[in-house]
């Protein structure tokens, strides 16, 4: 089992930066895929951007790519999302999620066995 745990999130000026904290604890292994996806009311799911925790390889949403960067502390377990320029259309519920078996891919959201409660951003125009 593994345990999710978000942060960081809030309410931001448009234009303004977020940076979400995602710590993830029990039976994780030397190589998960840990991503981000967000949620609003009203539509599906979507991936944002995923990291492989072994190989630090990155993967994106293109039309995010520009404004967000994951990134990962190995040693803590803790992965970050920085969040630049964001918009009021960025605004939604944050959750980060862990894939331990099948290949890393920022959208493929039934890959994600593990999940966190989320987070909230929301950006005012």
């Amino acid at each position: 089992q593994v345990h999710v745990v978000e942060s960081g999130g809030g309410t931001v000026q448009n234009g303004g930066s977020l940076r979400l904290s995602c710590a993830a604890s029990g039976n994780t292994g030397n190589s998960d895929c840990m991503g981000w996806f967000r949620q609003t009311p009203g539509k599906e799911r979507e991936g944002v951007a995923a990291i492989d925790t072994g190989s630090g390889s990155t993967f994106y949403d293109p039309s995010l790519k520009d404004r967000f960067t994951i990134s990962l502390d190995a040693a803590k377990k803790m992965v970050y999302l920085q969040m630049n320029a964001l918009k009021p259309e960025d605004s939604g519920e944050y959750i980060c999620a862990v894939n331990s078996h099948y290949m890393c891919t920022w959208y493929r959201a039934a890959d994600f066995e593990y999940w966190g409660q989320g987070t909230q951003v929301t950006v005012f125009s």
